[in-house]
């Protein structure tokens, strides 16, 4: 158990609000004309209710409901619930990609908390990039915060059939091509996959984000599986509003918490349930504003021989409301035993071990045991070669098991348009056995590095029952997809890495065992390609997308900007007057 304070705490509210001076008497008054009372300034921790709520998401379409249930927990705790919003990123809805705007949010959130009077935060997240921009974000600023993650959506049912949110998308081409697939299937099949409040219900990027929260021990335990529309979310928010004040009073800060011990037991937890590639960029983001030096091979080294214990979508058959019902991520946590470093302290106060040392397993249809596994080795495969200078990634548990080891030739992309015009030519000439490189969709390349690598297949192949082909780029994929897809290639291919300079007809080698992405050409065919390269144009000359374009990292980086890692504190030693 953390240990309480033996002395009373200074707040950092009282900065703002204990002054009996001119300052004193402007922060408050102008908070008085929202009716609050005396006491409200006199000592009560002020608590940051951070959302990212919009119409514009609808994942996080239910988060003002949330945060009210919240605020009842802080007032119930003796403190005072302020709610502010951020900029918020709807996954499927923004254009280019909400990847662009991750690290604007994350700006959005540090300097909110950082130039108001807040003693404790509490993330309110959902869609995919609500969670790790926040999280950074509050990093940066290292007060005490806690997440609520808003839930995933209620399982779909289309004709009989279990359909998940996101992972159906991917399907949609395949049952145009070869099942008579219509407007009204289709209408029919939008309404059954997204039936209720929430987020995507797979294990896809938003699961996989809210999963790591409570895996880094930034949530109360047993919060990330619980379905939005359960009443049993509505209890956990009302708790997490209490336990803020309490961690306040703590001083139970985000680097207290998020230590190496615990950014390791994310990368084995991700694993376990077959999580989303994309932790891998925002974990590392997320390490390199708290302090913590995590690289690439660590996914690898870490997660790759950790058995994949969860049966969800799109690594297995089930949804999370299936695992909650089976006992959510402390069964999962309790299979991994001495796989995760379980003293690690979490925002309850208490180790990771201790939360869910009585966790049960209702059905092991939906989570496995260590000695029955769905699969032994899942995680993720962190490949390098002559390709990826710096990296790339691959997800084997979703991918085909004879494409593990291939080597084709090269069906050659130079941007999404390019993709979009020719891949579904009859005379495209591609077969099964073929590689699709598809380049431009970086972190600089697109901009923003959207979740384009899992790219449909030529319709011509889908009509002959081709499932599944090697895919390579430097974009990334949504957590609910699946395929052989090699991501996050690096250097990306915008700013003169390989896969710049790979043509059609090229041999591509994809090993995964042996960790090997190789283009098959000499080392003297390579230095001439890359000395007759020339660098694009930039995709902006103004505004958040020119700042983005001049500060970006690469995917191994985090793709966060290199003049927001690391952190400022949470002093702002300047008055406004």
């Amino acid at each position: 158990m953390q240990e309480k304070n033996s002395k009373p705490q200074q707040l950092r509210s009282q900065e703002w609000f204990g002054g009996n001076d001119k300052m004193g008497f402007v922060h408050r008054s102008w908070m008085r004309n929202q009716g609050y009372p005396d006491d409200y300034f006199r000592g009560k921790p002020v608590i940051g209710i951070c959302n990212t709520w919009s119409d514009l998401t609808p994942c996080n379409g239910h988060l003002r409901e949330v945060a009210e249930q919240v605020k009842r927990g802080v007032i119930e705790a003796g403190g005072f619930p302020l709610e502010f919003p951020v900029m918020s990123l709807g996954e499927t809805i923004m254009r280019p990609t909400t990847m662009l705007f991750r690290n604007l949010a994350s700006m959005d959130t540090e300097e909110s908390i950082r130039a108001n009077p807040l003693d404790g935060i509490v993330l309110l997240t959902g869609c995919d990039k609500t969670t790790p921009s926040t999280i950074m974000g509050a990093c940066s600023v290292d007060l005490p915060t806690i997440v609520v993650p808003g839930g995933p959506m209620l399982n779909g049912r289309f004709r009989g059939e279990t359909i998940g949110s996101g992972s159906f998308n991917w399907m949609i081409k395949e049952k145009q091509t070869n099942e008579a697939f219509g407007a009204d299937d289709m209408r029919e099949a939008e309404i059954c996959a997204a039936r209720s409040i929430g987020h995507c219900n797979t294990m896809g990027t938003a699961s996989t984000m809210a999963v790591m929260s409570e895996a880094l021990g930034l949530t109360l335990p047993g919060i990330a599986s619980i379905p939005a529309a359960d009443s049993r979310k509505r209890v956990m928010q009302q708790l997490s509003g209490r336990r803020i004040v309490e961690m306040v009073r703590e001083d139970l800060t985000m680097s207290k918490i998020l230590t190496r011990q615990a950014f390791e037991n994310a990368i084995v937890t991700n694993a376990a349930v077959g999580g989303s590639t994309n932790l891998i960029i925002h974990l590392t983001a997320i390490a390199r504003r708290i302090g913590v030096d995590l690289v690439l091979d660590d996914f690898d080294r870490l997660g790759s021989g950790v058995p994949l214990l969860v049966n969800l979508m799109p690594s297995g058959k089930f949804l999370m409301e299936d695992f909650y019902y089976a006992g959510g991520l402390s069964v999962v946590m309790r299979e991994l035993g001495d796989l995760l470093h379980g003293d690690a302290i979490t925002a309850n106060g208490q180790g990771l071990a201790e939360n869910c040392r009585t966790a049960t397993c209702y059905n092991r249809d939906v989570i496995r045991s260590r000695s029955e596994p769905l699969q032994d080795s899942a995680g993720i495969a962190v490949l390098r070669g002559n390709l990826c200078e710096n990296g790339a990634v691959i997800k084997p548990s979703a991918a085909t098991p004879r494409l593990m080891k291939h080597t084709g030739r090269a069906v050659v992309f130079e941007s999404m348009e390019d993709y979009h015009a020719r891949i579904d030519m009859p005379d495209l000439d591609i077969d099964a056995d073929c590689v699709i490189v598809l380049k431009g969709v970086g972190p600089k390349g697109y901009p923003g590095m959207p979740e384009v690598g899992n790219v449909d297949l030529p319709h011509k192949l889908i009509q002959q029952g081709v499932k599944d082909m090697v895919r390579i780029s430097d974009g990334r994929m949504s957590g609910t997809a699946y395929g052989t897809v090699v991501l996050h290639v690096s250097p990306e291919s915008t700013v003169g890495g390989t896969l710049a300079v790979v043509q059609d007809g090229d041999l591509i080698t994809l090993d995964v065992e042996a960790r090997l992405l190789r283009l098959e050409i000499t080392d003297e065919e390579l230095a001439r390609r890359k000395e007759a390269w020339v660098a694009p144009p930039p995709r902006a000359t103004r505004g958040w997308v020119r700042v983005y374009l001049d500060h970006v990292e690469q995917a191994e980086l985090g793709a966060d900007l290199d003049i927001l890692t690391g952190k400022s504190g949470s002093t702002v030693d300047r008055d406004l007057h």
